[in-house]
């Protein structure tokens, strides 16, 4: 599986996040369709917010983390566990979040 970005081929893992991190608009917009979501304002600010710690931290967060982290810094302070999983239904925010904003596979405690 691979994904088709600006023309260019990119390469996936097993489950389907980018190798490398793509953080432009196509990326979203192509990961998002290939997952079957139709992506509003919401998933924007997660993808934002995602992308944002990814550059500063070199990480993303966990999903307790991601929560604070939007309702504080990312313009989101409706964000909660239930919405999260109700816009990326797929592993929540912090997963199909991560894959949709075209980042690595995020490696939690133990791994995922």
């Amino acid at each position: 599986m691979s994904y088709v970005i600006n023309g260019v081929e990119k390469e996936v893992d097993d489950y389907g996040y980018l190798l490398e991190a793509d953080l432009s608009e196509e990326a979203m917009t192509v990961i998002a369709e290939a997952c079957g979501l139709a992506l509003t304002e919401q998933h924007k600010k997660v993808v934002a917010y995602l992308r944002k710690q990814y550059q500063e931290e070199g990480a993303t967060p966990n999903l307790r983390n991601l929560i604070k982290g939007l309702q504080d810094e990312g313009d989101m302070p409706e964000a909660d566990s239930a919405l999260l999983f109700e816009l990326f239904p797929d592993g929540g925010a912090a997963k199909q979040g991560c894959k949709v904003a075209g980042l690595p596979q995020p490696k939690g405690k133990g791994g995922y």
